[in-house]
């Protein structure tokens, strides 16, 4: 400071203040709430009005926790037990009806003995999934993934061992095509005989080929037939399936959309925009009842798996739509670098476009999935047994347990919001990863 400068104000200080601590509305917790809860008059009035609801709720539900009973085998009986230990008025929850039929909300009517089989398709479902969601692993484990599908089908259904392994063969006949028309000098004819070659041996050759199989090797595996699946193995199965299906569907619904060529483009509009205007029950009802006057005479389709196609095809719809928000996104320079390397349309999607979208996507695209999940407790509207409202009255019929209402909704709704939560946290893990804001 100059000498002028110093002459101009009242007062300087020549002497340096002793180090004090700062004030209490300025640090730990009291600056916290100042600044988060009491920041303002409005937030202050919310801030109070949401005390009071929490502290409403707690003093509702808490002695309700508190009381419930784990060990009884009736209704009436908890009802005993929670007088006898709380007093006359009391109330609390029965949480024995959990403990008791347990086996039925996870498994359904799943026979008890084969109860290993839906536990191991799910435990080697985590092992498929491994090596797709987290890159750090070995590629070579992305076969485990390939074949997991009739693994999951021969441990959940059983049957005839060649069934799937037929089906998995149409994999092969598509690929056997693809090869044979690249070394012959036909490239353009590569991607037909990808799609038709498979197409024809699963319509005319994948059932007799199992049936001849079966007759020369008999290999077979107990059979467990469709209206025994329930609760949380139909939602997962159906779930699970959907979601794997419905992703790159949606990827070819979203290019198609974007496509030049107008037969492509009118086919993709018009599949995503009926799709989205009919409500999925509707396709359900479909699924249930109309599919069937469209196959020939005689045939048995699982109703499972007309089920899981059309919440597949409704899924995919969305997906497609997010995925071309996330195609919309990209800037324009990004195509055109695309073009200035030379690369085809599908090279110049598989390397530099898709990724990109995806990419942006992701929230979108697990939002999608999350709704999916949730959506297949639909399923009770054609008849199958569904955790929610399925198995819960399917428990309710039994007179021991009639009048049992909030605990299995509370118990459902949790392992619901398990699975869910455990998706948005890989999906914002993914976002983090791939750095999506270009931080």
């Amino acid at each position: 400071m100059s000498d002028t400068h110093a002459q101009t104000v009242a007062y300087v200080r020549e002497t340096m203040l002793p180090q004090a601590t700062p004030p209490v509305s300025e640090v730990g917790a009291i600056k916290w709430l100042r600044e988060n809860l009491f920041s303002g008059v409005l937030n202050t009035i919310l801030t109070l009005v949401g005390i009071a609801a929490v502290i409403w709720v707690v003093q509702a539900a808490l002695p309700w926790f508190l009381h419930g009973v784990w060990r009884a085998n009736s209704l009436s009986e908890c009802r005993q037990i929670i007088a006898e230990s709380w007093g006359e008025g009391a109330h609390g929850a029965c949480w024995a009806v959990i403990r008791e039929r347990w086996n039925q909300f996870l498994f359904g009517f799943y026979p008890r003995d084969l109860y290993w089989r839906p536990v191991l398709a799910l435990a080697l479902l985590f092992v498929a999934l491994a090596p797709i969601l987290f890159a750090e692993l070995p590629r070579k484990l992305i076969w485990a993934s390939a074949l997991y599908p009739a693994v999951a089908y021969i441990l959940l259904w059983g049957g005839s061992l060649w069934v799937p392994i037929s089906v998995m063969a149409g994999f092969g006949v598509g690929w056997l095509g693809l090869a044979i028309a690249r070394r012959t000098g036909l490239p353009l004819l590569a991607p037909l005989a990808a799609v038709l070659l498979p197409l024809l041996w699963w319509l005319l050759l994948a059932g007799p080929a199992a049936g001849m199989l079966e007759r020369a090797v008999p290999l077979w595996v107990q059979e467990v037939r469709s209206d025994k699946f329930g609760g949380f193995v139909l939602s997962i199965t159906i779930g699970v399936a959907a979601i794997v299906l419905s992703l790159p569907l949606g990827v070819v619904l979203a290019l198609g959309r974007r496509s030049d060529m107008l037969l492509v483009k009118a086919l993709s509009v018009g599949f995503i925009e009926f799709i989205r205007g009919v409500p999925l029950i509707t396709l359900l009802f479909t699924a249930s009842l109309l599919l069937n006057y469209f196959l020939p005479p005689g045939t048995n389709f699982d109703i499972i798996l007309r089920v899981i196609i059309m919440v597949t095809l409704f899924a995919a719809a969305y997906i497609a739509e997010v995925i071309r928000g996330g195609l919309a996104a990209l800037p324009r320079g990004q195509y055109e670098a695309a073009d200035s390397l030379g690369l085809d349309y599908w090279k110049s999607m598989q390397l530099i476009v898709l990724p990109q979208a995806l990419k942006i996507s992701i929230p979108g695209i697990v939002s999608t999935f999350i709704g999916l999940f949730k959506d297949t407790t639909l399923v009770i509207f054609v008849g199958l047994l569904d955790p929610l409202k399925g198995i819960t009255d399917a428990v309710r019929a039994a007179i021991e347990w009639k009048g049992v209402y909030w605990e299995p909704f509370i118990f459902v709704g949790a392992i619901f919001f398990i699975f869910n939560f455990g998706m948005s946290r890989y999906s914002m893990y993914l976002e983090r990863k791939l750095k999506r804001d270009h931080r």
